[in-house]
């Protein structure tokens, strides 16, 4: 049976398209959110991914990175409803299978589908990780991710796995200063306001620890006097929420290597 992935934040439009397409034959997996679509990608390597472009977190254009990421060949048509000319072109330059605006009939989508399942499949070298060009391979350093939000931090350590490092996530200061008495990781990002200890006083326990990794702040807040404080630290860089992703990526690289040399 062929496999379908359908991600879409709607829960109404999954349930839908899950119906019209198990009466055509398809098993049909839904996710609603980005992080769980892209596991699910993983798990199950679907014959088509269908992926809705305007969902909160995660969106369909970084979905559609992380899939590349994984198989440069799958094929994903993507529903864009309300999209700009400029999420449709960065969307093609991506490699989308095909751009539909949502609305149209439901006969359109399945033709659409099925189209896609009759051609012949293009081969991979690895159809389970393949990465993209400028994606990092069996980097090994690990970063820890401290952030109460769990949206973020799994968005974080998903981001950061599929590029190679070993990504983990805690959700509290005291957690992670647990981890890091285990096993020191070579990066960490840091949230600034987290429960109980905040991410400042991490900071000066790491300090007293004599941690000898590096410390990367992200957070959501212009508070001066706490920022000021946070340098006052010593992190390596402040970065601003909501996270650019190719710019954390950017300087966590830039880190690494200055740490190294």
């Amino acid at each position: 049976m062929v496999k379908l992935l359908i991600i879409d934040d709607d829960r109404m439009n999954c349930d839908l398209l899950q119906a019209v397409f198990a009466r055509h034959g398809y098993e049909v997996h839904t996710a609603t959110n980005g992080i769980e679509g892209l596991a699910l990608f993983r798990e199950h390597g679907p014959r088509v991914t269908i992926l809705d472009l305007r969902m909160p977190g995660m969106d369909g254009l970084m979905t559609l990175k992380e899939i590349r990421a994984m198989d440069p060949q799958a094929p994903v048509i993507i529903l864009g409803g309300g999209a700009t000319e400029i999420q449709e072109n960065q969307a093609r330059s991506l490699r989308v299978t095909d751009f539909l605006r949502k609305g149209l009939s439901l006969d359109v989508l399945v033709e659409g589908v099925n189209r896609v399942v009759q051609q012949p499949m293009k081969s991979v070298s690895d159809s389970s990780l393949v990465p993209s060009a400028g994606t990092a391979t069996d980097i090994g350093e690990t970063v820890l991710v401290v952030d109460d939000e769990q949206l973020v931090r799994e968005l974080l350590v998903q981001f950061l796995s599929l590029r190679g490092y070993r990504a983990l996530g805690v959700k509290s200061a005291t957690a992670a200063l647990s981890m890091v008495d285990q096993a020191p990781p070579d990066l960490i990002l840091l949230d600034l306001f987290l429960p109980g200890m905040s991410g400042v006083e991490m900071m000066r326990r790491l300090r007293q620890k004599e941690f000898g990794g590096a410390v990367i702040i992200i957070t959501g807040s212009h508070d001066e006097e706490v920022l000021e404080e946070a340098w006052s630290l010593h992190p390596q860089e402040v970065l601003t929420k909501p996270v650019d992703l190719e710019r954390m990526l950017s300087v966590i690289q830039l880190v690494l290597v200055c740490r190294e040399c």
